[in-house]
């Protein structure tokens, strides 16, 4: 695909491949002819087990998809690496998935200058992260019975000292109310002041609908993404 078929992107020769996260955004803006395939939230924390689940899902795509759009950022450099012999890639021009939600990366970069001891919180990442959550209490418990409450309590204070705030990304794709309770919650269990700010779906309407500018990658079969892909 070339710069001059940006804006006629064919739906029935379109896949996209997203983090759960994200794909929660894509749905108001994804054409009913473009498949598409969910991997596991759980992937991020480690960038290699994600590299690979990710060359599995487009090595085995329908030869009928021409053109694979990528829900993801550079994720660690999770995606560095990545090709296709037969395919285009497409992925936003993205650090990570905060900037997908914010819109670009001069948001999220304005943000983290503003206030880097942040966590953000969406409506993806709420319902992808239910086995995650479960998992942690698994983890929890476990560390309570080794080491005792008030150890545990000491060590996860230890872990988010140099978080100072909560953030609730509305994007406005969705009913947040539900969505925006639970992060006040954790915002107060935690001691973070709890913030909601605007999002945008400006890098995923680009995405999925074109035009394909500056922040987005396009990567023509044969070659691999690069991490200076990212660089502007």
């Amino acid at each position: 695909m070339t710069k001059d078929t940006l804006n006629n992107i064919d739906p029935k020769r379109t896949k996209v491949i997203a983090c759960a996260t994200v794909m929660e955004e894509m749905q108001p803006f994804l054409p009913s002819e473009m498949s598409r395939e969910v991997l596991e939230f759980g992937l991020h924390s480690d960038p290699d087990k994600l590299r690979k689940a990710l060359q599995s899902a487009i090595d085995l795509s329908d030869p009928a998809a021409e053109t694979i759009l990528l829900g993801y950022g550079l994720c660690s450099r999770a995606v560095t690496g990545l090709k296709s012999e037969s395919r285009t890639l497409v992925i936003p021009k993205i650090d990570d998935c905060i900037g997908i939600f914010l819109g670009s990366s001069e948001e999220y970069n304005a943000q983290h200058r503003n206030e880097p001891g942040t966590l953000y919180q969406t409506k993806g990442w709420i319902e992808a992260g239910q086995k995650e959550r479960k998992a942690h209490s698994e983890r929890h418990e476990a560390m309570v019975k080794r080491y005792g409450e008030e150890k545990v309590r000491s060590l996860m204070k230890q872990m988010i000292k140099n978080y100072t705030r909560m953030v609730f990304i509305n994007t406005g794709n969705y009913e947040i109310e539900r969505y925006r309770e639970y992060s006040q919650r954790e915002a107060a269990r935690q001691g973070l002041r709890y913030e909601e700010i605007a999002g945008s779906s400006a890098i995923v309407k680009k995405l999925l609908c074109g035009p394909w500018d500056k922040d987005i990658i396009i990567v023509p079969p044969g070659r691999a993404i690069s991490f200076l892909d990212f660089r502007y």
